[in-house]
């Protein structure tokens, strides 16, 4: 199994993979390996279409879990084991297209109000105001926030790409108060040790508390500020594109999910039944 881990580990190492793309790929080979009772070196398509079927319908996991397996899979067949492997002969798992649920801004507003804890406030507002993921938030550090344009830099986010977001003027103000309280010396939101930064575990459960605090019914995570901010900024008439840079997205059709989510008068719309004649052109 070491060999195995290892193997791995150089082949995405070398593709550049991040490391928590590199922990998830690992333990989905493991899993793998674990099912079957050998190592996967001698596994065939079979075993493959086994263990993802039995994901599906024994532990009704996701269908992103059972795609990032399938991807996992493929990685270890094609690119660590250099095998002519054809992952046709296993079928994908239909992605599910559900939208995510939005608090309102007011909302967001309550559950930061009901942050009493100034460092967990400040993490909060920071995720919300810049549209970051969790991870992004976590590794932030102090030389991030730029000040005199008004920006936060996010280092080698997903796909390991840089970029630029937001800084709210109420937000800095925040964050210089919660730097006068805790001195924090390099990264912005340390962790137990000022060596190491917050775990996202840390703020996933900080997220939790606020919530529960602020009494917000909604079934939502800590994601979910992320995708408040890009829905609050397009029903203030950020355009689709503006969003796309600043969520760091590669793909613009990932972005214009948030046109489903935003209300209709932004985008200038009225149903035809509200149009003269209804929507029927007449001469």
């Amino acid at each position: 199994m070491q060999d195995f881990t290892q193997a791995m580990t150089v082949s995405m190492e070398l593709r550049g993979f991040a490391k928590s793309t590199q922990r998830t790929y690992l333990a989905h080979i493991q899993r793998f390996s674990q099912f079957c009772g050998k190592s996967p070196i001698s596994f065939g398509y079979e075993e493959v279409r086994a263990f993802l079927h039995y994901a599906i319908t024994v532990r009704k996991l996701s269908s992103a879990y059972v795609n990032s397996a399938y991807g996992a899979i493929k990685f270890y067949y094609q690119s660590v084991l250099c095998l002519d492997w054809n992952m046709q002969h296993v079928p994908r798992m239909k992605k599910n297209s559900s939208l995510p649920i939005i608090l309102t801004a007011p909302e967001v507003l309550r559950l930061l109000d009901a942050t009493s804890n100034l460092k967990h406030k400040a993490i909060l507002s920071t995720i919300y105001s810049a549209g970051l993921r969790v991870s992004e938030a976590a590794h932030l550090r102090i030389s991030d926030v730029d000040s005199s344009n008004m920006r936060i830099f996010i280092h080698q986010s997903k796909g390991n790409k840089d970029r630029y977001s937001l800084l709210s003027e109420k937000n800095l103000l925040l964050l210089r108060q919660y730097w006068k309280s805790y001195r924090p010396s390099s990264w912005l939101f340390p962790g137990m040790s000022a060596a190491a930064p917050i775990s996202t575990r840390t703020i996933q459960s900080v997220f939790k508390q606020s919530l529960l605090a602020s009494s917000i019914s909604k079934d939502v995570s800590v994601h979910t500020l992320r995708h408040c901010f890009a829905t609050h900024l397009l029903n203030n008439a950020a355009s689709i594109l503006q969003i796309k840079e600043l969520l760091g997205h590669a793909d613009i059709q990932t972005t214009s999910m948030y046109l489903n989510l935003t209300h209709a008068q932004v985008l200038g719309l009225k149903s035809p039944l509200d149009l003269p004649y209804g929507g029927d052109a007449r001469d």
